[in-house]
């Protein structure tokens, strides 16, 4: 039976790149997305190594139903990457949109445990697999405008950390990668509700990660032998670095 993984968050950026790095290795991918359409298309560059997977990743029910009903060639997943996610707003917490919140909190936690829980009792039936988990440096690293962004970062390294200690023995390998500032995604377009020239002005005059940057993590800790587990793997740009604590110099 030949390899297969499930990617969601399919259509663009990390996930598409993931997935059309597995499928040209010969990885049976399934490509899943709300963008049905962009799923036909990059399936269509593989002959039939993808299986375009319409799928909101925030219906619990419907994740279920989709890895239930697989095709035989596509169904005991090995590699599952939890990479549909998104940042929307950047503003300070008492002036954020509640409902920018919940659509993070619904898409970057519950749609990952949505998957995870679908799948990982079928790579713990056959003593095998790896979940990678797309995490971000900002749930590790506070800015102002990351508040609940940065805190669904967090929950996905913290569970990972306890899939790990849970699948003890199992045989299933857990690793959370997480980027810094990653370019040529659609990420800063969303966070800005579609402002393409406020976007591009997070990347200008430097050179961002991009999505084969990620795919070539996610890879090589998939690629390593099966005794192997990379816990996390942290990277980001050269140009991105760490700066000093902010300071109130005003006496409020």
């Amino acid at each position: 039976m030949p390899i297969a993984a499930f990617v969601t968050g399919a259509s663009s950026g990390f996930g598409q790149a993931i997935a059309r790095r597995l499928a040209a290795g010969g990885t049976h991918v399934i490509a899943s997305a709300r963008r049905g359409d962009r799923l036909a298309a990059l399936a269509a560059e593989f002959d039939g190594l993808i299986h375009p997977l319409e799928l909101d990743v925030r219906d619990g029910a419907a994740v279920e139903q989709a890895v239930a009903a697989l095709p035989t060639s596509f169904a005991d997943i090995d590699v599952l990457v939890n990479n549909a996610g998104l940042a929307r707003g950047l503003e300070p917490a008492h002036r954020a949109d509640l409902r920018d919140w919940d659509q993070m909190l619904d898409t970057n936690c519950r749609g990952l445990v949505h998957c995870t829980r679908a799948i990982l009792p079928g790579m713990v039936a056959r003593h095998r697999g790896h979940v990678i988990n797309l995490g971000s440096i900002a749930g590790t690293y506070p800015y102002p405008g990351g508040n609940v962004y940065g805190a669904t970062k967090a929950f996905v390294h913290q569970f990972s950390l306890n899939l790990r200690s849970d699948l003890h023995g199992t045989g299933v390998r857990v690793t959370c990668v997480e980027p810094g500032m990653s370019g040529d995604t659609e990420f800063s377009t969303v966070r800005f509700d579609g402002d393409q020239e406020k976007a591009d002005a997070v990347y200008s005059n430097m050179q961002p990660l991009v999505p084969d940057d990620i795919a070539e993590a996610v890879c090589w800790a998939t690629s390593l032998p099966a005794h192997v587990n990379v816990n996390a793997i942290e990277l980001m740009p050269v140009a991105q670095s760490f700066a000093p604590f902010q300071v109130n110099r005003i006496g409020i």
